[in-house]
């Protein structure tokens, strides 16, 4: 094996060391869950933008810009980064003031047990391919940088096992710690690596001009119905679709205070939304330095662009630089997702079936299910055919269509109702399902329908006559977030 891989591994058992030094900092399940609420602005920050920028920003949405376009990655970074400010601007508040340790504690408040159970397991349901995603491309760096002496097969069940070890012990402390310290590798090693390979070509120029002589800046679709709904079904599939999931929630939950959960929600989003243009570059600039690698690998598995431009044409110091912002950005998000989906699965699931005697049990209980989960998601992951990017995208459909309505309507509509939330859920998923099985490549985008039946759904039930037993308690939820009308 290389030095790059020996360097790998002492990144890879420092990183861990320092995911369990944080154990000491969990004394409860809030702690486990929320480090306690006790985050600073910095740190909070550093942890949105290290949750999201994973693989997909530096492998997924590069490969897709190549073969696509400006226009094909509408969904990361666009909707994506636009999904945090919208966050920070709209949600972070008038949750955070709800004290609430997930997202699925919201819905059972304000529209009850049934709302709670639907909600969560649709939100486990949207991580399954995230994680997958993230374990994917662990597998795919260790084979890279190992030149292949490690297959793919074994680099994912490497690095799901190492991410497990510090995510099971620390959990959201174990998170933000290194997330906080894998945002300074990842800023310091895109930006070098941007450096260099700016020198390779010219200057940042020249590529920027190419790009636009092969027309990849066109980022509107065609003005034609079926390709304008598409792109915005895209854009809105992250966009609105990930606002009701945990990880963001949790962030939101972790800041010591409501202006923290805001600001650093809106900074997140911004900064990440410039700071995955750097991987953009770099993979287009490969096609300036060698078109004939490029060519080849945008017919077999475009994925592997950068890193096989990292690997055959920049010294070893570059090389270094790049996998461990990698290594950072896919532990990173790797760590969040499986503690995200496994902290409301036990909280909105298991605990309303099988109520803990004591806290410790609780804490027990997430951990358990942390591993499950990273089990589940690993098996998925060498299983699957789909892109890095794809497996993203796809994940946050299920939420469109059943979390995202009755959300912002629960926070900003006081006459939404238990009924109209049901509603929403349930014509969301049946109509998001039909179509994806009979027409999912029709005129319109089964996501949007999904949607467009939700929000109808929520409307329509909460202004007929109740069939449904109101929650007693919804007008005080109502009343905390200080929101409505």
């Amino acid at each position: 094996m290389n030095a790059l891989i020996w360097f790998v591994i002492l990144y890879w058992v420092i990183s861990v060391g320092i995911g369990l030094y944080a154990t000491k900092f969990v004394k409860s399940s809030r702690d486990y869950a929320v480090a306690g609420r006790s985050l600073p602005m910095s740190v909070v920050t550093a942890t949105v933008f290290a949750t999201w920028f994973g693989s997909e920003a530096v492998l997924g949405v590069s490969s897709t810009f190549l073969k696509e376009g400006l226009g094909g990655i509408v969904a990361d970074p666009f909707g994506s980064s636009l999904c945090l400010i919208l966050v920070g601007v709209f949600f972070a508040k008038p949750l955070y003031r709800m004290n609430l340790l997930t997202i699925g504690d919201y819905y059972k408040k304000r529209f009850g047990r049934a709302a709670e159970m639907l909600v969560t397991i649709c939100i486990v349901i949207s991580y399954l391919g995230w994680v997958a995603a993230q374990i994917k491309a662990l597998g795919l760096v260790f084979n890279v940088v190992s030149g292949g002496y490690i297959p793919m097969h074994w680099g994912m069940i490497i690095g799901a096992a190492s991410v497990l070890i510090y995510t099971l012990m620390g959990g959201m402390w174990a998170v933000a710690i290194t997330d906080f310290l894998q945002m300074i590798i990842v800023v310091v090693g895109m930006l070098y690596i941007g450096w260099e390979v700016s020198g390779m070509v010219g200057g940042p120029a020249v590529v920027i001009q190419h790009a636009a002589d092969a027309g990849k800046f066109n980022f509107w679709p065609s003005p034609t119905p079926r390709e304008v709904l598409w792109f915005f079904a895209a854009w809105i599939t992250m966009m609105l679709g990930s606002i009701p999931q945990q990880d963001v929630f949790q962030r939101v939950m972790s800041s010591k205070n409501e202006k923290v959960a805001r600001n650093a929600s809106i900074l997140g989003g911004v900064i990440y939304f410039f700071f995955v243009f750097i991987p953009i570059f770099l993979a287009y600039s490969a096609t300036l330095i060698d078109p004939g690698m490029v060519s080849k690998l945008l017919e077999t598995d475009s994925q592997l662009v950068l890193p096989t431009l990292i690997m055959e044409k920049m010294p070893v110091f570059a090389q270094v630089m790049f996998f461990g912002a990698l290594l950072s950005a896919i532990k990173s998000c790797a760590s969040a997702t499986l503690l995200a989906p496994s902290v409301t699965f036990t909280e909105n699931v298991i605990k309303e079936i099988r109520p803990w005697k004591s806290d410790k049990e609780f804490l027990f209980s997430m951990r358990v299910v942390v591993l499950i989960f990273t089990v589940a998601v690993t098996s998925l992951a060498l299983n699957s055919q789909s892109s890095i990017y794809q497996m993203v995208e796809n994940a946050y459909k299920v939420t469109l269509v059943a979390a995202f309505v009755p959300l912002a309507f629960g926070v900003y509509w006081k006459r939404a109702t238990r009924q109209g939330a049901l509603a929403a859920m349930i014509l969301g998923l049946i109509s998001w399902i039909t179509l994806e099985y009979t027409a999912p490549e029709g005129m319109w985008p089964p996501q949007l329908v999904g949607l467009l039946m939700s929000i109808g759904g929520m409307v329509a039930g909460s202004l007929m006559p109740q069939l449904v037993a109101p929650i007693p308690q919804a007008q005080a939820v109502l009343s905390t977030d200080g929101q409505g009308s």
